[in-house]
């Protein structure tokens, strides 16, 4: 019974944050599986998809909440540019622009915690 009482936050989580986003996603692609690369409105979904992606980017490094307010904002701000010129420098490689950005965070952090 105890057991059953410390999974149902992760219960809850799947039933009502995970699964009814999977829908939507399985949804956007069985109606884009058919669409070109380069099409209008794959661009158009494309640019979109960005432009909230580096909004919530920018808001979390100026308006910074929680365990990140620590961080002084030339820090935040510092990690963010690195990690996207590491990007551009090693073949636009998402993993090492984000692996980069994390790793002078902590460094950042690590070294204005003391």
């Amino acid at each position: 019974m105890m057991a059953s009482a410390e999974l149902w936050p992760y219960v809850a989580l799947i039933l009502l944050g995970f699964l009814p986003n999977e829908v939507w996603r399985f949804l956007g692609l069985w109606l884009a599986r058919g669409l070109d690369e380069d099409s209008q409105i794959v661009l158009i979904a494309r640019a979109v998809a960005t432009a909230l992606i580096t909004g919530v980017v920018a808001k979390l490094i100026v308006f910074a909440t929680g365990a990140l307010e620590t961080i002084p904002f030339a820090v935040r701000f510092a990690a963010a540019l690195g990690g996207f010129l590491a990007f551009l420098a090693i073949r636009r490689s998402v993993f090492v622009g984000v692996a980069t950005g994390e790793a002078l965070l902590l460094a950042g952090g690590l070294f204005y915690a003391r």
